[in-house]
């Protein structure tokens, strides 16, 4: 039996790169005990569990829930595995938070939802780009009617994370067996960014082209896009792109214009152009401390430490307390599993559309 700290709750996190890179530092910055941590292969599992510092090392999830009797389990393995792992921690009546994207298709996200919602228990996915401070400020902006009735959207991105020699990425990033693709690994961020902010989709064009050689999954995907209050846009991002990061993002309507540059999110209206000044609630804490794992010390989990690991921690502050059933105050929705069943409704009707030479397809409501 492993010992628990008295007032926190215990969690386990299931996955071994993601989950000591970024959730075991967050959970234990939340207040949670995290009390071990599952993985596939044990010798594996036992380095990097004694590297992180966790006391128990499991291959099993169900002898994990028994042995530790954690109350959460955290889940950040490849996206093919979701289903099974988030299912068998509901089976166990523990509250859940689950990477993105959510499923591998809209059955899986609906059973995973129907059965948290049966057991009771708290369940949320790793959108942890809601906390960010600029995507924050502009959906409050949006919130706010700083800008009238939206009515066009613009979101592009150009990074080189796929084929870089110096750059290594997930395995399963680019595995479509695992449920890879770049749509998936990214763009379920940017689609929870637009539904949050201006609303659910309503039809919709795409293509996942890839840039860079091989045969896996898309390093690419573009969409034109309707959502049901009326607002139209485009959305494209790539991973495969040589050259500076580049991005934009642009909301237009009936009274000004929303964009980000350069960390600000900038107003422009009758009354001028400006920087909007950032609310006390919406600034992000310092980082919290990493773990001894000598894979933080390499350059590519420190970068993404720096953007991942401050709006992480505040989604699992959000969970605690919605474990604990305390009333705190928290500047954007909490994502639960009904965004993980809303998000894939739109993932499927993009694959499919791409599959379909770009054909208009309509995403369902339910």
């Amino acid at each position: 039996m492993i010992n628990h700290a008295a007032g926190s709750p215990g969690v386990l996190v299931v996955g071994t790169g993601f989950g000591c890179r970024i959730q075991v530092p967050a959970l234990r910055a939340a207040g949670f005990n995290v009390l071990g941590l599952v993985g596939t292969d044990i010798a594996r599992t036992r380095e990097r569990a004694a590297a992180n510092a966790l006391p128990g090392v499991f291959t099993d999830l169900d002898e994990a829930i028994t042995e530790s009797e954690a109350a959460a389990v955290a889940i950040s393995t490849p996206p093919h595995t979701h289903a099974a792992l988030v299912l068998k921690a509901i089976s166990h009546r523990r509250h859940v938070l689950c990477e993105k994207p959510f499923a591998m298709n809209l059955g899986e996200a609906r059973a995973m939802l129907e059965a948290a919602e049966r057991a009771g228990v708290v369940h949320v996915i790793g959108h942890e780009f809601r906390w960010e401070t600029s995507r924050a400020l502009m959906m409050r902006a949006i919130a706010d009617g700083l800008i009238g009735e939206p009515r066009l959207a613009t979101l592009t991105q150009f990074l080189h994370y796929a084929g870089h020699p110096r750059v290594r990425l997930p395995d399963w990033w680019f595995d479509r067996d695992s449920g890879g693709g770049w749509l998936g690994a990214s763009g379920s961020h940017m689609l929870d960014c637009l539904r949050i902010w201006l609303g659910e989709f309503e039809s919709l064009s795409a293509s996942l082209p890839r840039i860079t050689p091989g045969e896996g999954a898309e390093d690419s995907y573009v969409m034109r896009f309707r959502l049901k209050s009326g607002v139209e846009g485009v959305l494209q991002q790539t991973a495969g792109a040589w050259g500076p990061h580049v991005a934009t993002v642009r909301v237009a309507g009936t009274k000004g214009t929303l964009w980000l540059q350069d960390g600000a999110v900038w107003l422009a209206d009758d009354q001028g152009t400006r920087a909007l000044p950032v609310p006390q609630e919406l600034l992000l804490p310092p980082l919290p401390p990493l773990s001894s794992d000598p894979r933080q010390k390499s350059p590519e989990w420190q970068m993404l430490a720096q953007v991942e690991l401050a709006p992480y921690t505040e989604l699992c502050k959000a969970w605690r307390a919605a474990i604990d059933r305390r009333s705190v105050p928290c500047p954007v929705p909490i994502p639960t599993f009904a965004d993980g069943v809303a998000n894939t409704r739109v993932l499927d009707a993009i694959r499919w559309s791409a599959a379909n030479a770009g054909a208009r397809a309509t995403v369902p409501e339910s």
